[in-house]
């Protein structure tokens, strides 16, 4: 998986939650994530590229986890 995080408050609670369930993912930060989240079409952070190809804002990326899909 990646995040792409510019740091505000919700990137470091997904990172967390990531981090909390042991998730393997890398991360993509500054200009290149604002870049890449703005290229999908989406206005905020943070964004989550899940393995299979999916990109989810915040709220969906929370409910993804939480249904054990790591």
């Amino acid at each position: 998986m990646t995040l792409f995080s510019t740091g505000c408050p919700k990137c470091k609670v997904l990172a967390r939650k990531l981090d909390e369930l042991g998730a393997q993912y890398s991360v993509v930060g500054g200009d290149d994530a604002v870049d890449a989240i703005m290229k999908q079409g989406f206005e905020g952070a943070p964004m989550l590229l899940t393995d299979d190809g999916r990109y989810l804002m915040f709220s969906d990326a929370i409910a993804f986890l939480r249904g054990g899909c790591v």
